[in-house]
């Protein structure tokens, strides 16, 4: 485990019980939302490459604009 984790781990222990298991439960659920994220990602390589070559072809022909992170 590494200092950092620890550390989190500590603070996580402070929280009341009911807290604790709210944090418990969405460090679960972000695991496993990252492993299907993982799986899809796996599972599809052709897919993901040809919608990259896509998005490059439309950057290409100018039918892409800037990203305004404050429009988001």
């Amino acid at each position: 485990m590494t200092e950092l984790l620890e550390k989190a781990f500590a603070e996580a222990a402070r929280l009341p019980a009911g807290d604790r298991d709210e944090l418990a439960a969405w460090i679960l659920e972000e695991l496993a939302s990252e492993q299907r994220w993982q799986n899809a990602f796996a599972a599809t390589p052709d897919l993901l490459r040809e919608l990259a070559e896509e998005a490059r072809r439309e950057h290409r022909a100018g039918r892409t604009k800037p990203l305004n992170p404050d429009r988001i």
